[in-house]
């Protein structure tokens, strides 16, 4: 799989993004309880130059936003098989198994794709803290009028 397409090279679903975004909006109009074929709406996802897409992970209980993180193409299919949440890291290059060395997993309950084809709404079961500082989640920076404070 190549995560790192340029922006002259096709998607890595082979779908043009001008064709992802007409899938999409075609699709708007429908009726709640509709479905559509799983492999025709992932086709249809826009990954970026980089073949990446985000996703914020929501605590399926709380429906706290615990983070913000990036799949590509093998993430999205290793979390589809698996139930457990895989993320590309960026910084490291590889899969990341949300969990695998700390204990801290992601069960995956749903995941949800926002009305352009091009957000994952992944939410989760978690075990554990969210963030790497091993707080509840990577959100504890809370800004105000002059100030950012720490919130967890």
């Amino acid at each position: 799989m190549n995560t790192h397409a340029s922006h002259s090279t096709p998607p890595a679903n082979g779908v043009k993004p001008s064709d992802q975004k007409r899938w999409y909006q075609a699709h708007e109009m429908g009726n709640i309880g509709d479905t559509l074929m799983r492999s025709d709406a992932l086709r249809a996802l826009s990954f970026d130059a980089h073949g990446l897409i985000p996703v914020i992970t929501q605590c399926a209980t709380t429906q706290a936003v615990l983070m913000l993180a990036w799949m590509n193409e093998a993430a999205l299919d290793e979390t589809l098989h698996t139930g457990y949440m895989c993320y590309w890291s960026r910084s490291r290059q590889q899969l990341w198994r949300k969990g695998e060395t700390s204990g801290h997993r992601q069960k995956l309950h749903r995941l949800q794709i926002d009305c352009d084809g091009d957000t994952l709404l992944a939410i989760v079961e978690q075990s554990g803290a969210a963030c790497h500082t091993n707080r509840p989640n990577c959100f504890y920076w809370t800004i105000t009028d002059d100030t950012v404070t720490r919130t967890a």
